[in-house]
């Protein structure tokens, strides 16, 4: 999908974001997606996850390249004064500055969420953070793997025999900049209002912990820790991965409706009339037998094949595809999850406005691409710009 809509629900947003790696870039690029100008002002060295990889295009690393479409780009040394010169003539007539430095830093630099309200009060400051600027860590830097452990997340995650377990992608990170952009479209509406901009947080110890449903709950009510249960649902069963005659299949079956159907179409009704799964309270209890005599049942079944019966027929089910199966699934297609600009290729946007479509209107750029025209916009010259490069305060090469 190439076609850009005539408008979208963002367009005349300007957003200055100072983020790297993760958190504040995803939420920079969802409000791209939705038609801001996003100005990605990156270090001298550069945002460091363009070196993550491989793999690579161009030396820039595909991590990079995930998160960082529909930006232009201007590299800007904020460690010195004329830097933040530049930036002041930047957020001129910028609604949101986002940023995800260490705790401090900004303030350091005399550019804080004050200091930027007095100078311009229209402005949305937001601001990604590993635990918040005060309380006990206040300030400490946050990783997405750290969050996970100390926000419980691994604590449920995972078997008796693995032990707690890592999600396999950085979920607290990406949550996180979804709960920057939410901030954002808030802060947005109430500027609507009152005409006034404010300081909005999203941090990663928060957003870890807002994951915790329905661990949390189970918690206040009944003060018993969450097991490791691998797969299995804590509140439900079936709901978990079990073995087919091929890959494994998922069910999700939330009701003894749905689980009277699952017997039906696997030819295994005497499993619902079975005392022991009469009541998902008692699929619960005896979950492991339960998986043997499903799983009995399954081992003649193709995955594929049984999770499309089961799922037209009215019972939650998916065969557990890997990634690659996952992105060539022509359902992945039909919801225009898969974008390309050029020889860019990446995912799309998953929030679908009838009115105001998301566009993909720009690949991610090149270290300090638009430098030139950014400036420009801003009012300088082509001798400040040359000075300024000259300098080193706008470089065009990364400083590494």
């Amino acid at each position: 999908m190439t076609a850009v809509p005539t408008t979208s629900a963002l367009d005349g947003l300007k957003v200055v974001d100072l983020s790297r790696v993760l958190g504040g870039p995803i939420a920079g690029q969802i409000l791209g997606d939705h038609g801001a100008d996003v100005i990605k002002v990156e270090p001298p060295s550069g945002d460091e996850t363009r070196e993550w990889g491989p793999p690579f295009q161009e030396e820039t690393a595909s991590y990079f390249i995930g998160i960082n479409r529909n930006k232009r780009a201007l590299a800007l040394d904020l460690r010195q004064e004329e830097g933040r010169d530049v930036l002041m003539r930047l957020l001129a007539d910028a609604d949101v500055v986002l940023e995800n430095f260490k705790t401090g830093t900004m303030e350091r630099w005399r550019i804080g969420p004050e200091a930027l309200r007095e100078r311009f009060p229209a402005l949305i400051y937001c601001r990604v953070s590993g635990f918040g600027a005060d309380g006990p860590m206040g300030g400490l830097p946050g990783y997405d793997a750290i969050l996970q452990a100390m926000g419980g997340l691994m604590s449920v995650n995972g078997t008796e025999e693995s032990g707690p377990t890592r999600v396999g992608l950085p979920l607290v990170d990406m949550v996180t900049g979804m709960n920057a952009v939410q901030g954002i479209l808030l802060a947005l509406h109430h500027r609507s209002r009152t005409g006034m901009g404010q300081f909005i947080e999203a941090a990663l110890f928060d957003s870890a912990l807002s994951l915790l449903h329905p661990h949390a709950a189970n918690y206040a009510l009944s003060g018993k820790l969450p097991k490791l249960t691998g797969n299995d649902h804590p509140n439900i069963s079936p709901y978990s991965a079990y073995a087919t005659g091929g890959r494994p299949i998922y069910l999700s079956v939330g009701n003894d409706r749905q689980f009277a159907r699952l017997c039906d179409l696997i030819e295994a009704p005497e499993i619902a009339t079975d005392p022991r799964f009469s009541s998902n309270g008692n699929r619960v209890t005896n979950r492991a037998a339960l998986r043997e005599v499903l799983e009995a049942v399954l081992a003649s079944h193709d995955a594929n094949t049984l999770a499309t019966k089961l799922i037209e027929g009215g019972v939650p089910a998916g065969p557990v595809l890997d990634v690659g199966e996952a992105l060539a699934h022509p359902h992945t297609a039909h919801r225009q999850m898969r974008v390309s600009i050029g020889d860019y290729t990446g995912l799309g946007a998953p929030v679908k406005a009838a009115a105001t479509p998301a566009s993909y209107r720009r690949k991610p750029p090149k270290f300090a691409e638009h430098r030139e025209e950014i400036l420009s916009e801003a009012g300088f010259s082509a001798d400040d710009i040359s000075a300024l490069t000259r300098k080193g305060i706008t470089p065009d090469k990364r400083n590494i």
